[in-house]
């Protein structure tokens, strides 16, 4: 199968998000986790070909036999399916459990004057981090999806405002990264994920789960540009309304040459990435051929 472009939208349309919303002010999330675990999941996995990807994922990658990766990739699907609903769970208001690991060092950065590089990628659910890691000493500037459907930009914006968040989209032209830089010249957070290509096509290969794969050059060159302090940040779902915040430093040699600082700064994120998914495989979210075929 030919390897699939990005695409980074929320599914559905404004009206099913508005009423998506509204059913949430006052249903448990649990009642609807149950509705698409029986009733929407199953069909998805029949028509939908993420099924096949995450299957392969789980066999080749993870090494499970047949049974297991079946198993896994329903598991998967209905993870998923439950993020999601926590997402608009948190657009309706209601409020989540936290654990946070790292949070000393994530303390220590935001009280320094220096800026930061937050490194995400699309396992878990990132976006609770934003809501969570809040703060009144340093803003923080997140990329998303230049074509994300408006009803969750507003919402997002909705829930960001009267906080120091604020949203650089993805740009087709670039515009994007003038933003970037001129966030890291007042000293704030940029975060932005690295386990997908988006704007400029320039990638690095790199062995993962023991095959190689593409990945993004752009953050990692970002952040060695200024010889900046670098962090992954992974939000992991533990239980129905608990989620776990990893905040992992990524050091890296800053005398060494260019070149062999992004080569390291790559190599250690995509380590982290392999550690998260040792305890999380079913919260891995790139329904796309990560490997190509």
């Amino acid at each position: 199968m030919k390897k699939k472009e990005w695409e980074g939208t929320t599914y559905g349309n404004a009206w099913m998000h508005k009423w998506l919303i509204r059913l949430l002010r006052f249903t448990d999330v649990r009642i609807l986790y149950a509705f698409t675990s029986v009733f929407v999941i199953p069909v998805c996995l029949l028509i939908n070909p993420s099924a096949g990807i995450i299957y392969r994922f789980f066999r080749e990658r993870m090494g499970f036999g047949r049974l297991k990766s079946a198993l896994k990739t329903y598991q998967n699907h209905c993870l998923f399916g439950q993020v999601v609903i926590d997402r608009f769970a948190m657009y309706a208001g209601k409020k989540f459990r936290i654990e946070i690991e790292g949070l000393e060092y994530y303390q220590k950065l935001t009280s320094g004057k220096e800026s930061f590089i937050q490194l995400s990628s699309h396992m878990g659910n990132y976006e609770i981090a934003g809501y969570t890691l809040m703060h009144d000493k340093k803003a923080l500037n997140a990329l998303v999806f230049f074509g994300e459907k408006a009803s969750v930009m507003s919402n997002r914006a909705r829930l960001f405002s009267g906080t120091n968040i604020k949203m650089i989209p993805i740009r087709p032209d670039m515009g994007h990264l003038f933003e970037i830089d001129q966030a890291l010249q007042r000293g704030e957070i940029v975060s932005m994920p690295a386990d997908r290509i988006f704007g400029s096509q320039k990638k690095m290969q790199i062995s993962f789960l023991g095959q190689v794969a593409d990945f993004p050059y752009g953050p990692f060159s970002i952040a060695t540009m200024r010889g900046l302090p670098v962090l992954a940040v992974h939000v992991m779902k533990l239980k129905c309304r608990t989620y776990k915040i990893y905040a992992t430093p990524l050091p890296y040699d800053k005398e060494a040459p260019r070149q062999e600082q992004i080569k390291e700064l790559a190599g250690k994120y995509v380590t982290e990435l392999e550690r998260m998914l040792s305890h999380y495989p079913t919260q891995w979210y790139n329904y796309f051929e990560f490997w190509g075929n």
